[in-house]
């Protein structure tokens, strides 16, 4: 997104904050994701002071560069308060959010609070804009910057041979490899004529992943390559999900979540606590389980076991889990996030 809208501004700077991509086009970092990556109440409790201090570094930083434009990408709990504090103390700043909240998932009434403090909401899932127009919201469906990123070139590598392999990703933060990787690993290991190889999150150091891999079992930063081989993948749910999908390999997601039998026995009665019926974004935007979510206290080496044979072993099951991943891509559409964005992000209210 930043390397477009130097397209369309060519003066135009930026300081933020964000990771090593974001540092290689040009952008001052305030502070680096790698210390804000906290997920859950406890790891946010546990990190407090550090917490308040990303907060007291983003303020300082708005009231230092008076931005033209204020760009929020996620994070509602932290973006959704900064918008806040830019509103208030920098009323002629416009403010862009940019892959909003999935508040058609849970904490609707967030979506009051984002239409009052933003000028525009860029969606990157086709429905989007339908929800808002519900609640007499305007939302702008730019494009899917996955699908972007992944691109016709890399979805034809997907449709080369593949290799007996089981690629896992556990995950983008440190809590997440702890939960998940080892029920990960056992299952994979029940089917010894694969190899096993484990995909590492950027901002993780190798060596924390050493104790949990054997000998033989490779640790891989290609993420995309790894993926396109695999003859199957187990992954974490989120956009990780979205990006097997588009490279068209069969997989199984899980989600590791605290207090799994209680969370379980919500999920039976959803309607009363849930928006949505399914988790991962593929079976969101498919409208149905087209691969099987292992979740809370569904997540267990046996489940996903069960699923990665089904997966190897049945010809037609997989070959439908494929024919549906072709839909979803013409679901998404051939926009490009970033250009859409950075048109809209650069034009004048």
């Amino acid at each position: 997104m930043i390397e477009q809208i130097k397209q369309c501004e060519p003066n135009a700077t930026f300081a933020g904050l964000g990771g090593d991509h974001m540092l290689a086009v040009g952008c001052h970092l305030y502070q680096h994701i790698r210390r804000m990556a906290f997920m859950g109440f406890v790891a946010v409790l546990r990190n407090i002071a550090q917490v308040k201090q990303n907060f007291r570094i983003t303020q300082e930083a708005l009231l230092f560069e008076q931005p033209d434009v204020l760009i929020l990408i996620d994070y509602p709990s932290f973006n959704l308060q900064i918008a806040s504090f830019c509103r208030k103390h920098l009323p002629d700043t416009r403010i862009v959010y940019y892959i909003p909240p999935k508040v058609w998932a849970w904490k609707r009434r967030r979506i009051h609070q984002i239409a009052k403090l933003c000028d525009e909401v860029l969606g990157i899932f086709p429905f989007e804009p339908d929800f808002y127009a519900r609640y007499g919201y305007r939302c702008t469906y730019v494009g899917n910057p996955t699908a972007e990123e992944i691109g016709k070139g890399e979805r034809l590598k997907a449709k080369g041979e593949k290799n007996p392999t089981i690629t896992i990703l556990p995950g983008s933060r440190l809590s997440e490899v702890k939960h998940c990787l080892p029920k990960m690993l056992e299952a994979a290991r029940r089917f010894p004529d694969y190899s096993i190889t484990v995909c590492a999150a950027p901002g993780i150091e190798d060596e924390f992943y050493t104790p949990y891999l054997y000998a033989h079992e490779a640790l891989t930063r290609d993420t995309y390559a790894s993926v396109c081989e695999a003859s199957a993948a187990i992954v974490n749910s989120g956009t990780a999900t979205l990006e097997t999908a588009l490279l068209g390999c069969p997989q199984v997601a899980v989600y590791h979540l605290a207090c799994a039998r209680f969370i379980g026995a919500i999920r039976r009665i959803q309607p009363l606590f849930f928006s949505i019926n399914h988790f991962t974004p593929v079976n969101i935007l498919l409208g149905k389980e087209v691969i099987k979510e292992c979740i809370a206290n569904e997540f267990t080496v046996e489940n996903i076991a069960n699923e990665l044979e089904r997966i190897l072993q049945d010809e037609a099951y997989k070959k439908e889990m494929l024919v549906q991943y072709e839909h979803l891509i013409s679901l998404l559409g051939s926009q490009q996030a970033s250009i859409e964005a950075a048109h809209i992000i650069t034009s004048k209210p």
